[in-house]
């Protein structure tokens, strides 16, 4: 059963087949997160009840300590004592109250770090798993919201709501108490009370939809913001500044305006329920005026009811809160825990056979794979559900079948648009075949373990993503327990101990964020090095080398052939001139192999091959 969202109230048995529906697919609840730690919320909770009870106590307590002063002003002057030990023991009150509050925010603090932390880290790593069809049918702000900021929004609401219900509590007992004074004015604040009970419903319920809608407009605004910041070289080159302002402005523009709106809304409702107060609120007053003049109602008991008159209201506001705060955990637990979601976010699907001593060999049987084309998106900002629907497009590859033998080098190569990218992806499952089967040492990939499969491979892309640390980190990345001799053996290969040697902290150098302190070829070789560190059974080489000059590229290559008979290698590359020493080359045009061969056998027997190597080298 999928997870129903939308404007309908799920039955108690919809209810009951969404958690049966959770458990079954290990999705976690908030809840899953805070078992671990009773004694923070039992703690809280304890000194939130301590401290409601000191509050009515104080509030009581004050009131006829004024009481008193009223009567002794009148004439009764033994009473002036009694208002002075009450007023001492208010006062001493109210210190403890605040040792309570400073308490709850220490625990609140502790609680929170804790809980928080770990659903960022969960979290993270559920990213780790989705496919490669989750990244590209949503945008970067869908995730960074809720891995980033949502965990900490939603602990930060928990822990607030049990402040309001505190809160509520105190201002119930306090309109209780006005109640037992007097039952006519009680009667009118709490009428004020159910009409703006109802108004606030009404707020509360165009709020709920408007902050999913605002969610939306932001993520996309953050998607945006994030590929400005990432590609912002692209963007001055090709001189795009001034259509991206104003492909910015217009998303600003209907995120604060959308925004703007809200917020009247909302401002324009609160005053309508706050006048509603207040009228309640002078009624309560004149007809207490008319008490005291009919001796109905005694003083001291008349300034306490006024003295506390916004009781109702503020029990009002906190329930309102409360609400306020229900939906927003409802809409950051669905945002965050939705994440984990196979249905909504589909994750890679591995299989649980180990794979040892892999000996490098790839067949494709029959392969036929089309990428997902949207129908409709869930950043649909238009639209208040969130569930899109998927077609898959035409094939890029269609019955495709080949063998690599293991130990052996191998390219691909054809027009752009061929699918020589989307073999790799699919070699090294980054894709998931449409029909047919990969295998690798004749087992299906399917049925490999990740680690199998990942641990085996090495896959090194025409735009390899470079981590904000040095290059030492960079390089340990790939083998955490690599030694000095092998990281200089793998910098001299990739061709980068020259560059390095120049950078006045070496290999300790921190190259920022996607390696922009980096041209676009030292981040291919240092991607290259990587690989070469790695030393795996099998090594995928996507356009690796195409930012490299001709005089790098050459001794690149020259690492590349050093592999050959160690490991299988995979190469595809815009420049045939570097592919001229590999075992077998595999022609593609249109998804299909048209022709495979040697290099001379290409050049000498297929006129399309030998007019791209003329074309390349005029």
């Amino acid at each position: 059963m999928e997870i129903k969202r939308g404007k309908k109230k799920l039955t108690r048995e919809e209810k009951k087949a969404r958690k049966a529906y959770r458990k079954a697919n290990n999705i976690p609840s908030i809840w899953d997160y805070m078992k671990g730690y009773k004694m923070y919320i039992f703690g809280y909770i304890i000194i939130t009840l301590l401290t409601i009870v000191l509050n009515v106590f104080t509030t009581i307590l004050f009131a006829e300590g004024i009481a008193d002063i009223t009567e002794a002003v009148a004439g009764q002057s033994e009473l002036f004592q009694s208002a002075m030990i009450k007023f001492i023991i208010v006062a001493i009150i109210l210190i403890l109250c605040r040792i309570c509050y400073a308490l709850q925010s220490i625990i609140y603090h502790k609680f929170s770090t804790k809980v928080v932390s770990k659903m960022n880290n969960d979290l993270a790593y559920q990213a780790f798993k989705f496919s490669a069809s989750t990244y590209a049918n949503n945008s970067t702000g869908t995730f960074a919201q809720r891995i980033v900021n949502d965990p900490n929004r939603l602990v930060g609401k928990l822990v607030t709501a049990v402040d309001y219900i505190s809160n509520i509590t105190y201002f119930l007992v306090i309109g209780i108490y006005i109640f037992v004074l007097n039952w006519i004015i009680g009667l009118i604040l709490t009428a004020g009370m159910i009409i703006s009970f109802i108004i606030e419903r009404i707020r509360l319920r165009i709020r709920k939809k408007n902050v999913k809608i605002s969610n939306k407009k932001f993520d996309k605004i953050n998607s945006l913001t994030t590929e400005i910041i990432k590609s912002e070289r692209d963007i001055k080159s090709l001189g795009l500044e001034e259509k991206l302002k104003v492909t910015t402005e217009k998303y600003y523009d209907e995120y604060n305006n959308f925004s703007c709106k809200h917020n009247i809304q909302q401002v324009l409702y609160a005053q309508t329920r706050n006048i509603v107060n207040a009228i309640f609120a002078m009624t309560a007053l004149f007809v207490g005026i008319i008490l005291l003049e009919r001796s109905l109602l005694v003083f001291s008991s008349f300034m306490i009811i006024y003295s506390n008159r916004n009781s109702f209201n503020n029990l009002i506001f906190e329930l309102s809160q409360i609400l306020d705060i229900k939906n927003d955990i409802e809409i950051f637990g669905n945002r965050i825990f939705e994440l984990f979601d196979n249905k909504v976010f589909p994750v890679e699907r591995f299989g649980n056979k180990e794979l040892k001593n892999v000996q490098g060999k790839i067949e494709f049987k029959d392969v036929s794979y089309g990428y997902i084309d949207k129908l409709r998106s869930k950043d649909d900002l238009n639209r208040e559900d969130e569930e899109s629907e998927t077609v898959k497009g035409e094939n890029v590859v269609e019955n495709l079948s080949f063998v690599i033998k293991p130990h052996t080098t191998v390219a691909f190569v054809g027009k752009s648009g061929s699918g020589k990218s989307t073999i790799l992806s699919l070699m090294s499952k980054m894709y998931e075949v449409d029909s047919g089967e990969i295998t690798i040492d004749d087992e299906n990939i399917n049925d490999l373990t990740k680690d199998s499969l990942r641990a085996n491979i090495s896959l090194v892309n025409q735009f390899p993503y470079i981590f904000d640390m040095s290059i030492r980190e960079n390089l340990l990345m790939a083998k955490a327990d690599a030694s000095e001799e092998e990281i200089e053996n793998a910098i001299e290969k990739s061709y980068l101990k020259e560059f390095i040697s120049t950078l006045p902290k070496g290999l300790d150098t921190v190259v920022g964020e996607s390696g922009i302190k980096l041209s676009g070829g030292q981040r291919q070789r240092l991607a290259i090095a990587r690989a070469f560190l790695r030393k795996t059974p099998i090594i995928i080489f996507d356009e690796s080398t195409s930012s490299l000059d001709n005089f790098a590229q050459e001794h690149v290559k020259e690492s590349i052939d050093s592999l050959k008979g160690a490991s299988t290698i995979v190469i595809v590359a815009h420049r045939l001139s570097t592919i001229k020493n590999v075992d077998k080359i595999f022609f593609l045009d249109d998804g299909k192999i048209v022709d495979e061969g040697t290099f001379d056998d290409l050049f000498k027997n297929n006129e399309k091959f030998h007019n791209m190597f003329l074309a390349e080298n005029i």
